[in-house]
């Protein structure tokens, strides 16, 4: 009698462990992708310039994003606007603004889908550039890409 009892503990403990692998296997979803572009990247004052987020997940557009905001600012302002985006087509947010004030200027493009947040950032140029924001690693990526542009140069040379 222990023994039928003992073998039918171990059958449903070996049942039950196997209901719980199947739960584990469930697919952990894509990250959530988002190319910030603005066009033109320099502008003048008073030019139109276009905001667009291009929202993805696991290689597929993303047409159903729960928000998509573009906030705004000008180095070392504290005002920061924010502009919510629609849906455009095939996973493209856009907004257009003109500005009439040269200088600095950054954009985040908060972007909420599918459970998940995404704030890429730009830094990009209306008429005369101000100086740039506190912990801007604007001058950094600048020696970056320039170190990268010498030693690619380098090499061509041998």
């Amino acid at each position: 009698m222990k023994r039928v009892l003992f073998i039918l503990l171990a059958v449903t403990a070996i049942m039950a462990g196997c209901g719980k692998e199947d739960t584990q296997e469930e697919e952990i979803p894509k990250l959530l992708e988002v190319e910030l572009s603005l066009s033109p990247d320099k502008s003048e004052l008073n030019q139109t310039v276009t905001f667009d987020a291009m929202v993805s997940q696991g290689g597929e557009a993303v047409t159903d994003a729960e928000e998509v905001k573009f906030e705004i600012w000008r180095s070392k302002d504290e005002h920061h606007e924010m502009i919510a985006a629609k849906h455009n087509k095939d996973g493209s947010y856009k907004i257009e603004k003109t500005f009439d004030q040269e200088g600095t200027f950054y954009v985040y493009a908060h972007v909420t889908a599918r459970g998940m947040h995404s704030m890429p950032k730009k830094e990009f140029i209306v008429g005369k550039p101000s100086e740039p924001e506190d912990g801007s690693n604007s001058q950094m990526e600048n020696m970056e890409k320039d170190k990268d542009s010498s030693e690619h140069d380098s090499t061509e040379h041998h």
